[in-house]
């Protein structure tokens, strides 16, 4: 199995409403970035076409300057205009193969799932990964039901080839079990994004990684 695609372990996802009113979404990626974060999904569904499309341009500029990747939620068209390096899929989404077409094999897919089933049904649509969860109990995950546990996290190792990051409820102390379930990597957002010490905490969690 090769993953060399994927060059990335730590998913960071933004969300704006965690930050305190002193912090900027670009300074605060910028922490992210400088703790060891290679890869990074803009994902601000509350926001105008050309906020989000800003928002994208900023981030696609300090990815750049920090060789990371840059995903844009939902949005190919975005993603085109920006020149990131792919687009991030929910299950309500365009589905992957009409954005691979759209985006003309230009882009990685990652894709959001909450089941073995939708693992396996974004891979079998053409998906470069996937995020699964919630894992565990976190409030930004909520509305997508019950934690799928760790068993999820199995089973979808065993039943899905393509890389599976772990997401929903994942601070540091949890890094190495759901490693040991099976997660390729780990996909963030409070966990970094509402901690006191960005640069930091990122580099923990780097560090679990290894």
């Amino acid at each position: 199995m090769s993953y060399t695609k994927i060059d990335f372990r730590l998913y960071l996802i933004t969300d704006r409403k965690l930050l305190g009113t002193d912090e900027t979404l670009p300074a605060t990626v910028e922490e992210a970035l400088k703790g060891g974060v290679k890869a990074v999904q803009l994902r601000e569904k509350d926001v105008g076409t050309r906020e989000l499309l800003n928002m994208a341009y900023m981030l696609r500029d300090i990815t750049n300057r920090n060789q990371a990747r840059l995903f844009i939620n939902g949005r190919v068209d975005i993603a085109l205009a920006v020149g990131a390096d792919g687009v991030h899929l929910g299950v309500t989404d365009i589905p992957v193969h009409a954005a691979r077409r759209a985006a003309g094999g230009r882009m990685l897919i990652g894709a959001s799932a909450h089941s073995v089933d939708e693992a396996k049904r974004a891979e079998d649509e053409g998906a470069d990964f996937v995020t699964l969860g919630p894992v565990y109990e976190t409030p930004s995950k909520m509305r997508y039901g019950k934690p799928v546990g760790l068993k999820t996290i199995m089973a979808a190792g065993e039943e899905v080839s393509i890389p599976v990051f772990a997401i929903g409820g994942i601070g540091h102390e949890r890094v190495a079990e759901v490693l040991r379930a099976g997660a390729y990597g780990i996909a963030l957002i409070s966990a970094i994004l509402a901690s006191e010490d960005i640069k930091s905490s990122t580099e923990e969690f780097m560090r679990l990684l290894k």
